[in-house]
């Protein structure tokens, strides 16, 4: 019997206070499967890492390949762990910082498409981000992630 290895992904939900409150930033999801998805499509931008990384080396790390942009210094919040529907385990940081949608250069990834093609495309991990208040955060971020909005909204206050 074979047993696979959970997989484990660290991320950085970057958030602002704005005129209009609170505010999070979430990357949609690239590549043809979500490109016309919203609901459940958005996420904390994160990636994985190898047991040997820490998880929050792995974050940092992935906050600049996914969004081409380094992430901002200051105190983290941990925000801990969720269990995503596929079994991924999610860890994630809350920072507060400011950044330019317009601004991230996207990392890619490459996979087959159409399906059976043999044809290789390459695709943005995300597609886009944007600020989000909290509540349409809750309707657009991958179900478990949801949790990560709550924990931050108590450490706010």
């Amino acid at each position: 019997m074979t047993v696979r290895a959970t997989k484990r992904s660290a991320g950085l939900l970057l958030f602002r206070h704005t005129e209009d409150g609170l505010e999070v930033l979430l990357g949609h999801m690239g590549g043809p499967l979500w490109a016309k998805k919203d609901a459940g499509a958005w996420t904390v931008p994160k990636g994985e890492y190898e047991p040997d990384e820490p998880a929050w080396e792995a974050a940092r790390r992935e906050f600049r390949e996914e969004l081409g942009l380094a992430p901002p210094d200051g105190e983290a919040i941990a925000l801990g762990e969720v269990v995503q529907r596929s079994g991924k385990i999610v860890t994630a940081w809350a920072l507060e910082g400011d950044l330019d949608p317009e601004a991230i250069v996207p990392g890619t990834f490459t996979m087959e498409w159409p399906p059976r093609s043999g044809r290789r495309q390459e695709f943005p991990e995300l597609d886009r981000v944007a600020w989000f208040a909290p509540d349409r955060a809750r309707a657009v971020i991958i179900t478990a992630q949801a949790a990560f909005l709550d924990r931050l909204a108590e450490h706010q206050g």
